[in-house]
Formats: C-alpha cells, sequence, structure tokens
C-alpha cells in the first residue's frame, strides 16, 4: 500500500525548506555585495545559475563515472541517494551560516548599517549554492525513481504526484517556519533574526537553525530507511524498466544508508 512510503515521503520534505531558503534569500545577500564581473553588474538573481549548475554536473557525473561505468545497474540505491541528498543539505547549511557569518563582519565595520554595496565580493556565496544543487541532484532522482518503482501497479501516476507534493509542503513548512522564527527571535532592539533588512537579520542563526533541524530529520530518515521493506510483489520487469524500480528491489538488503 502507498501508506508505507509515507515515511520516507514526510522525511523529504525539509530538503525541499533548504532549497527554497537558499533560492531566495541568497539572492537578498547576492543585492547587497559587489557583483561586479569587470565592468558588467551581474544581477542578483542570476546567481540561481550555480544552483542550477551544481545540479547539471552532479548527473553529469554521476551518470559517467558511476552508472555507466557499472553498465546502469549498480551504484546507489534510490533510498541511498535520498539520504546522500539530505546529507549533503545540511552541509549546505552549515557553509551558508559561515558565509553569512563573514558578510556580517563586513557589515560590522561600519559605524552604522550600511546602506551601499558592501566591498565582498557575492561570488563567495556560490559554494553554497552549488552544493545545495549537487544535493537536489540526489534528491529528485532517488526520490522520483523510489515513489514511481515502489508503487502498487496501477497507482504510479498518484506516487508520481505524491513525490511532487514534497515540494508544496516544504515551501508551506517553510512559511511557517520563518514567520515563527520572526515571532520568536526579536531581541532587546527588537529586531528579529529575519528582519525586513537583509544586513539587519542574523541569518547566520537562521542556517544553523536549518542545519538543526535537517540533522535531526536526517537521524530520522536512516530510521525509516532501514525499516523500509520494497514492495516486489507488483514489480515485473516491463514495469520497472520505467525507472529502474527493479535495481531497488534486488538490491532491497543494501538500502539502508552507510
Amino acid at each position: 500500500m502507498m501508506i508505507r512510503i509515507l515515511p520516507i515521503w514526510a522525511t523529504t520534505i525539509m530538503f525541499w525548506c533548504v532549497d527554497a531558503q537558499m533560492i531566495t534569500l541568497s539572492v537578498q545577500q547576492a543585492a547587497s555585495m559587489d557583483r561586479s564581473i569587470g565592468k558588467f553588474q551581474m544581477p542578483p538573481a542570476s546567481f540561481n545559475v550555480f544552483f542550477i549548475g551544481g545540479i547539471m554536473i552532479t548527473l553529469a557525473l554521476y551518470d559517467s563515472l558511476i552508472m555507466k561505468r557499472s553498465g546502469g545497474s549498480k551504484g546507489l540505491t534510490n533510498l541511498q541517494n535520498i539520504g546522500v541528498g539530505l546529507a549533503i543539505s545540511i552541509i549546505a547549511m552549515a557553509a551558508a551560516a559561515g558565509m553569512e557569518q563573514e558578510r556580517l563582519k563586513v557589515i560590522r565595520s561600519y559605524k552604522k548599517t550600511p546602506t551601499t554595496t558592501l566591498p565582498l565580493t557575492a561570488f563567495v556565496l556560490v559554494p553554497q549554492s552549488a552544493i545545495v544543487g549537487i544535493a537536489e541532484a540526489f534528491i529528485y532522482s532517488g526520490s522520483l525513481a523510489f515513489f514511481i518503482g515502489q508503487a502498487p501497479r496501477g497507482m504510479k501516476a498518484i506516487s508520481n504526484s505524491l513525490f511532487l507534493t514534497t515540494m508544496a509542503f516544504g515551501c508551506f513548512v517553510t512559511t511557517i517556519l520563518v514567520n515563527l522564527i520572526k515571532k520568536i527571535t526579536p531581541g532587546k532592539d527588537g529586531i528579529p533574526w529575519l528582519a525586513s533588512k537583509i544586513n539587519d537579520s542574523r541569518l547566520d542563526y537562521f542556517y544553523a537553525v536549518i542545519s538543526v533541524l535537517g540533522l535531526i530529520n536526517f537521524g530520522v530518515y536512516l530510521v525509516c530507511a532501514k525499516r523500509y521493506k520494497p514492495n516486489s510483489s507488483h514489480g515485473s520487469a516491463k514495469d520497472s524498466d520505467d525507472v529502474n524500480a527493479s535495481h531497488d528491489e534486488e538490491r532491497a538488503g543494501d538500502a539502508e544508508i552507510s
């Protein structure tokens, strides 16, 4: 039944919270920093190209270095792909918190909150964006193949929709988290961690909270993945061809995340 895959479904939602925050907040960070390449000023929103680049490069390398060399029959299981993606997303948030601390050090060098462009290149944000892109490459491919491959016969379209809802719920959870942080974090100065002005915010604290939540979620995922029993009763070679579902069933014993 579809209910068997719900624990895995629930533990992938946290990644999309990370994804949503990185896409939006990194743009605001870039807007406050030096984005010049010679005489050209790179638009803040264009920095998401490094996120997309991380996805594309990871998928290309995974396909060429792992899948092709193994004849397309080995490599990581779908559950392992998801686990790798979750682990990398934690690293990305920790790196983002560290980078934000460096940005805040530049801001503190001013006597008051600067309103002009900070003398810090925005390209220091590239690593965190690229790392999240790498994580999404593993999460997206692993989740999609897992949900479709483990769905009962005749319910694969529903399973695909279930996968897509993880993105939607990730955005909802992000909204709740942001509103909660704004309500509980105002200090003596009355400024919350997520202020209306990016330079008055404490994104480093916010990123650290997401890292901790991601770590807790990863622990829960490991438990769910180890306890998951693959559904092989409905699988046939024909059904498995689309997403290599048979690969997971044959390697059910290796579905643990090492």
